[in-house]
């Protein structure tokens, strides 16, 4: 499950019109929100608030053999009109599952973004600030990020701890996205490290499209991991009777460079992925490759059926022949509905209104085992004002020892 800042980030994503899916770093998020889910370790409890439309809290209490905790303070110059309770928000937009690409949507044009006042341009490019404290480690993190243009963003993050090489390190990213395609340029203090990678989308190139001006008045959500629901940011879906392929396809690339110890690495990759206007199950198959290790990585995802999502990955190793095999799933639990909300959901048909898909939601459980017999299960959903998310990792050929892990981890926030 995201955690609050995190949310409030992409609630910033989806107010500024940035798509983060539209990155070769996102290339293969299904798989890995359906097989690599963390399981909680211990007890935890965040305690988080969005205090203004503009800055936003979180306090963070552990327990795992020792207390420890962090604090947390995020600051947005853009006003996020999002919602903070943790007895509002959508479920589907905390909890990672199956992410359902929609059509590319048009970048803004840059007038837009213009604010005059007698005669002189005082428009300011919207940016946010994040810092977070770990006690008892005091170990600091940064997060600056900044949309420079309609079509890209500067993100500068920095962490300060003793025990890291030099004291700390730092990471800027600038990225690129055009619809068409997008390209990232970052470097690392950590080793001087350079690197570059890109994303191109066959098709249909969305700056050829009539423009949409974007809606301020509407309260934007960031659907993570949903099937139907709100629109990503940065994305509109097209019309049923608009031609062309129901699905999109992908190709990127990654290339780095350490100069201090004079090491680099590449990685490539594809992805197929269905749109919303595909009339049977939608799938996403990707296909990643490092020539340089010999690691060849398959996935294949399906919605089965708006509750069910299933999940496969197969790793293999061209030059020592090793491989492992991966499978998961995620099951969406629903409520049982009562005769007044039955008779409510009548009346919003005959008003012509659907309404949302999570409203009916109670939970979902995620399981995933490999070759290993390793099993790790989730369980996340709402109980009253709480978000929590509970969860096991069991290891089958260990009769010693079967339980690896177990924890349980409680949301609150207003």
């Amino acid at each position: 499950m995201l955690g609050f800042m995190d949310y409030v980030q992409n609630a910033f994503f989806s107010a500024s019109h940035w798509n983060p899916d539209n990155s070769y770093g996102t290339l293969t998020a299904t798989a890995r929100a359906l097989l690599d889910f963390d399981t909680p370790r211990g007890l935890r409890l965040n305690v988080s608030s969005l205090s203004s439309p503009n800055s936003a809290t979180s306090y963070t209490l552990g327990s795992i053999g020792v207390v420890d905790g962090s604090l947390s303070y995020l600051y947005s110059s853009l006003p996020l009109k999002t919602h903070s309770k943790s007895s509002d928000i959508p479920l589907r937009n905390v909890i990672q599952g199956y992410r359902q690409l929609l059509d590319l949507r048009r970048p803004d044009e840059p007038w837009w973004w213009e604010i005059w006042h007698q005669g002189k341009r005082v428009d300011r490019r919207d940016a946010l600030l994040y810092g977070r404290l770990y006690l008892p480690a005091s170990t600091l993190e940064g997060l600056y990020l900044r949309r420079l243009s309609p079509t890209s963003q500067l993100k500068i993050s920095c962490v300060s701890d003793s025990r890291l090489k030099s004291g700390g390190t730092i990471l800027a990213l600038f990225q690129r996205d055009v619809g068409k395609y997008s390209t990232e340029y970052l470097y690392s203090t950590d080793s001087a490290l350079l690197g570059v990678r890109g994303l191109y989308n066959f098709g249909a190139d969305p700056r050829s499209g009539p423009p949409s001006p974007p809606e301020t008045d509407k309260v934007e959500e960031v659907a993570v991991g949903a099937t139907t629901g709100p629109v990503a940011p940065g994305t509109s879906e097209a019309p049923p009777s608009q031609g062309g392929l129901n699905g999109r396809f992908s190709a990127g690339g990654e290339l780095y460079y350490g100069l201090l110890n004079q090491s680099g690495g590449m990685s490539t990759g594809i992805r197929f992925a269905t749109l919303p206007r595909h009339t049977g199950f939608p799938y996403t198959m990707t296909l990643t490759l490092n020539p340089l290790m010999g690691n060849l990585s398959s996935t294949y995802a399906v919605k089965a059926s708006p509750s069910l999502a299933l999940c496969s990955r197969f790793d293999f190793n061209v030059y020592s022949y090793e491989s492992d095999l991966q499978v998961g799933m995620e099951l969406w639990r629903r409520r049982t509905k009562t005769v007044e909300e039955e008779a409510v959901e009548w009346a919003y048909g005959k008003m012509g209104k659907v309404r949302s898909e999570d409203e009916d939601v109670a939970g979902v459980l995620k399981a995933r085992v490999d070759q290993e017999a390793r099993v790790g299960l989730l369980w996340e959903g709402r109980l009253k004002e709480l978000l929590y998310s509970c969860g096991v990792i069991i290891d089958c050929k260990r009769r010693d020892s079967v339980f690896r892990a177990v924890g349980l981890e409680l949301q609150y926030s207003s």
